[in-house]
């Protein structure tokens, strides 16, 4: 059975969460917090809006807030507690796979997936991935283009699947755009984006 149809409980540091409650070592600064609290919101309303239970908002709540628990951890103390995958990353995207490493024995695998992968996007990324990707970049607090974002917001959660789309697409230009390098999870997201297009 999916995490999403479980009915086994939440662990009690997601409930916690689920409640606006982070663990004790996160790094995590006021205006860090206030940027989880929003995307906690968004994930919560959509999750709502979708008509999800209970068991499913709090989980979706609780990515929300959990999604940059170590966002303020110095990288060169994340990088040799990531995957080898990960340890070539620049410092400011180390902070998904660690906190998915820090608490796997507290979350089920789609929301490890969701918040380890975070800001590089995945290809296996499930519902809850999905929103969180969203949610990351479309909490009103981002400075990026308010009246777009908020027209995205908008259309939230019924038009979700064009809505990724449109924002994977959009955050791929801005990669490949300034000459970056794509990380392969990126790459592979981008190219199912465009086969399911």
């Amino acid at each position: 059975m999916s995490a999403a149809g479980s009915t086994d409980p939440l662990s009690p540091l997601v409930e916690a969460a689920a409640r606006g409650e982070l663990p004790g070592w996160a790094q995590a600064g006021k205006k860090r917090r206030a940027h989880m609290g929003r995307v906690a919101a968004l994930m919560r309303e959509w999750a709502v809006a979708l008509g999800l239970p209970e068991r499913e908002v709090k989980r979706w709540t609780a990515t929300g807030w959990l999604h940059d628990v170590l966002r303020e951890a110095e990288p060169d103390e994340l990088r040799p507690q990531v995957p080898l995958l990960f340890r070539m990353l620049p410092g400011k995207i180390l902070h998904g796979p660690a906190a998915a490493l820090r608490l796997r024995d507290d979350l089920d695998p789609e929301m490890r997936e969701a918040i380890q992968f975070h800001t590089l996007g995945s290809p296996r990324f499930e519902r809850l991935g999905r929103a969180l990707y969203l949610a990351d970049f479309l909490e009103p607090g981002r400075t990026f283009d308010p009246a777009y974002t908020e027209s995205l917001r908008a259309r939230m959660p019924g038009d979700m699947d064009a809505i990724f789309r449109e924002v994977v697409r959009l955050r791929w230009t801005h990669i490949t755009g300034k000459g970056g390098t794509a990380h392969p999870e990126t790459q592979a997201l981008y190219e199912q984006v465009e086969s399911e297009a």
